[in-house]
């Protein structure tokens, strides 16, 4: 697989969705949208669990690019119950040779909030071996976002 967009907002054709297809123009690729699978929190085992599939979708990945709203000044809670999920499951290292883009879109996010994200997404990058390639938080940077 090429590319991957992880959509973690709850409306599939939302801001967030609309925000990856300008960034994503021109390009073939593949939506997973986390609000269509059950990922429990970190410790919780439960047998309709999907993280597993999730997962198997993204080492499938050459190319990821996570899409959160931001909600209560940071990633929504989907993204975060995938990205704790993934401490200790991944190994370090694991996702090297792939590529990682951001993108995080509210109303009007201050600079903090946006660091605070930045931060989060590059922290999980480096742990994992992605190539963080960045944030996009508008459709300006979208279209003009260096691939």
């Amino acid at each position: 697989m090429g590319i991957l967009f992880v959509n973690a907002s709850p409306n599939k054709d939302g801001n967030t969705a609309r925000l990856a297809a300008e960034l994503l123009s021109g390009k073939e690729y593949d939506t997973l949208n986390l609000i269509d699978h059950k990922i429990y929190a970190y410790g919780q085992v439960y047998p309709d669990d999907g993280f597993e599939e999730v997962i198997g979708q993204i080492r499938s990945a050459d190319t990821v690019v996570m899409g959160s709203p931001l909600y209560w000044h940071n990633i929504c809670g989907l993204m975060r119950n995938l990205l704790d999920r993934c401490y200790g499951y991944l190994g370090q290292g694991e996702m090297k040779g792939k590529k990682l883009y951001f993108i995080i879109q509210g109303a009007s996010p201050t600079k903090e909030q946006l660091a605070a994200c930045e931060f989060t997404m590059s922290r999980f990058a480096m742990l994992h071996g992605f190539e963080y390639k960045g944030m996009v938080t508008n459709e300006r940077d979208a279209k003009n976002f260096a691939w």
